[in-house]
Parts: C-alpha cells; sequence; structure tokens
C-alpha cells in the first residue's frame, strides 16, 4: 500500500510538471487568430473637388482576419495586426451630371464604380483590467490604407488611388458572464481630425465550445459599423458607411 500511494504521488508530480509550462504559456504570452465573413450594406458616396454624389452600391460580403501577440513585460504594448478587405460596387443612371477627377459623366448616362477602402490596422495597446469577468484594453491604432476609386461610363473611365496612415484611438470590452462560456464584447477604432473622420465599431457575443490548456476555440456573432468621411484627402471625399452583422471564429493559443 505504501509503495503504491509513493506511485501515486509521483505520478501525480509528473503529471503536474508537465501541464505547468502549458498552463504558463497562457499567463506569460499569448497569441490570438481570428477571421471573420461580414455582410455589408453600404451607403453614401465619393467625389472630387468637393463634390459628392450619393451611388447606389450592392451589399458585399467583406472579410477580416488578424493576429495579436500579448506578453507580460512590462510598459510594452500588445501588438495586433488586421487585415480588412473593404470593396463594394455599384451602377446607376446619372440624375445629374458628375465629374471626377475633371473627366465629365452626362445625366441619364449609366456609370459604374467600384470603391475599395482595403486597409491594415497595427495596433498597440495595455490590458488595464485582465481576469475571467472583465478585460479592458486602451491603445493607438495605425490604419494603412492602400485603395482605389474608378467612375466607369460607356466610353469613358476616371479613377484614383488612396494611400496613407490614418491613426485611431483603439479600445475593446469584454464582459464574461459567470459560470457560462458565453462573453459579450465591444471593439472601437475612432478618430475625427477637423472635417475628416473615421469610425469602426463592433459589438458581439462569443461562445466557446472548446476550452482547455492547448487552445480555446471563440465562435463570434456581431454587428460592426464602418463609417469614413474624409475631406480634401489627395482630392477625394467621401461619405460611405459601412454596416452589418458577421460570424467569427477565434483561436487562442
Amino acid at each position: 500500500m505504501q509503495m503504491k500511494a509513493q506511485c501515486l504521488r509521483a505520478a501525480a508530480a509528473l503529471g503536474c510538471i508537465l501541464l505547468a509550462p502549458t498552463a504558463a504559456a497562457d499567463t506569460v504570452f499569448g497569441v490570438y487568430a481570428g477571421a471573420q465573413v461580414w455582410q455589408t450594406d453600404v451607403s453614401g458616396g465619393f467625389g472630387s473637388d468637393a463634390s459628392l454624389e450619393n451611388f447606389h452600391f450592392d451589399d458585399e460580403q467583406q472579410q477580416s482576419a488578424y493576429l495579436a501577440f500579448e506578453h507580460p513585460i512590462p510598459l510594452f504594448p500588445n501588438v495586433k495586426v488586421r487585415h480588412n478587405d473593404l470593396i463594394t460596387n455599384g451602377s446607376q443612371l446619372l440624375d445629374q451630371q458628375f465629374s471626377f477627377f475633371g473627366t465629365d459623366f452626362a445625366a441619364n448616362s449609366r456609370v459604374n464604380y467600384t470603391a475599395d477602402l482595403s486597409h491594415t490596422d497595427y495596433t498597440f495597446y495595455y490590458e488595464l483590467f485582465d481576469n475571467d469577468l472583465l478585460t479592458f484594453d486602451l491603445g493607438v491604432t495605425a490604419k494603412r490604407v492602400d485603395g482605389s476609386v474608378e467612375v466607369r461610363g460607356e466610353q469613358t473611365l476616371q479613377g484614383t488611388t488612396t494611400d496613407g496612415w490614418v491613426p485611431t484611438l483603439y479600445s475593446q470590452l469584454r464582459v464574461g458572464i459567470p459560470a457560462t462560456p458565453i462573453t459579450f464584447y465591444g471593439v472601437a477604432n475612432a478618430v475625427s481630425i477637423e472635417d475628416s473622420k473615421l469610425e469602426d465599431y463592433e459589438f458581439g457575443v462569443e461562445y466557446r465550445p472548446v476550452e482547455n490548456l492547448a487552445v480555446d476555440v471563440n465562435l463570434q456573432l456581431g454587428y460592426r459599423v464602418f463609417t469614413i468621411e474624409l475631406d480634401d484627402l489627395d482630392n477625394v471625399y467621401t461619405n460611405l458607411e459601412y454596416k452589418g452583422p458577421y460570424l467569427g471564429i477565434e483561436l487562442h493559443f
């Protein structure tokens, strides 16, 4: 009996030693990888020389993917990189003449158009609160926009590219429901500079079907609103709003 008890104690000690690095890894260093599919309803328009035309855009399905690294090193921020596809198309008959970068499109003519405002977010943030019930992150995001705007008529084509950096304030709040695998969350990126404004908000609920020492799997259902109002960015003016529900998955290692 004594030998059996010693064997049990040795096995338990060995199990603790083997599991300790895995358990500590989440505390010391965490990796988050996620992806979302976003169904957007788009409204607004764009133009040049402060001449805005409200267009009729098609509903589009957008994709987003991100990777985040968290660590316990004081003063050094955590890092999150997220790429967002943001491409929308449309077609309509103009009820008045529309001029875009020196090219005139006549009234009652049909035009097709594409707005590509895809961008990559580089976020640096700190976890001000971090426990099972409440997590609050605060930081800054540098949005790298590398897109284009194009208008096509029956015999004419005019387009322009937009690229540059847009700084925004970043915050994320997560509230867990005790004794359940459910978490409610909200994420915000926003900035307002003179007459230009960029707001990127999402709210959702997360369900964890898998939660163990190796990996957590989070399923997401949420709603996202992206508004971009540009006032003379490379002579481009916009008042576009993208909004709609999304589904997502996140892996936490």
